[in-house]
């Protein structure tokens, strides 16, 4: 027998010992916002959406949500999507427990350039969210996929009504931001998009749908739907409006 053949003869003989597992980190929730970068959206619109999740992010009232929580940590990726061959994640996972660390993911939201383009794909980007969190390093009491969108039409890709169940079936709740109009007043389509929102995309126990209805509020909103995540809102399936961004959500069955 040579020296190498009995060395391994010898490392089969003793005990196995698994690799260790790494451990994950613990957070209040794992939250992957889903942002519009379809066709109908500019490079403009791009960097005002942006600047609306920057502005949201790093508020009193979401840091203040945050810290009052179990852990006191939640972690976020903010993903841009488009057509079903496109879906960028424009920052990583981050786990934001103070002002520091919101402000270095806002930091890097507005840094970043465009890259996901073309026709709604809603069902695509749902199932890119569910394997972010399905693939990350986080432990989260609550998982939460967030899609904003002007539109509730599913051009391309996996359709909605198939990654909706998938992603409930999993455990991950599915909340909407319905943006009706950035730079006027009205709706933007001809139907009901926050009906469309609640009937047809969101999902799981206590989802709800917030309006941004222009410009002005739009920042507001996406506060409101962030602080309502965090804290874990557990109503009924609902509607938030944004309209006076002095006042507390109003949610209505």
């Amino acid at each position: 027998m040579t020296r190498t053949v009995a060395l391994l003869f010898m490392l089969l003989l003793l005990p196995f010992r698994p690799l260790p597992v790494l451990a994950q980190v613990e957070t209040d929730l794992e939250l992957v916002l889903l942002a519009d970068a379809t066709g109908s959206i500019d490079d403009a619109e791009i960097r005002f959406q942006r600047s609306g999740y920057a502005e949201a992010i790093t508020s009193p009232q979401v840091i203040n949500a945050i810290r009052n929580n179990a852990v006191g940590s939640i972690a976020l990726t903010y993903v841009e999507w488009g057509d079903f061959t496109s879906q960028d994640v424009v920052v990583g996972w981050t786990r934001i427990d103070s002002l520091p660390s919101a402000q270095a993911f806002a930091d890097q939201l507005m840094k970043a350039p465009r890259r996901a383009r073309g026709r709604n794909a809603i069902g695509t980007a749902l199932l890119f969210g569910k394997a972010l969190i399905e693939s990350n390093g986080f432990n989260g009491l609550r998982r939460v996929i967030d899609l904003s969108a002007d539109s509730a039409n599913n051009w391309n890709g996996t359709d909605i009504e198939t990654a909706r169940s998938e992603v409930v079936k999993a455990g991950i709740i599915i909340n909407g931001l319905a943006i009706l109009c950035r730079h006027c007043s009205g709706r933007p389509v001809s139907y009901d998009l926050e009906a469309a929102f609640a009937r047809d995309i969101i999902g799981g126990p206590g989802s709800f749908v917030i309006t941004a209805e222009n410009a002005d509020n739009f920042a507001a909103a996406v506060r409101r739907k962030l602080v309502l995540e965090i804290g874990g809102y557990q109503g009924n399936r609902s509607f938030a409006s944004a309209k006076r961004s002095n006042e507390p959500p109003r949610l209505n069955e």
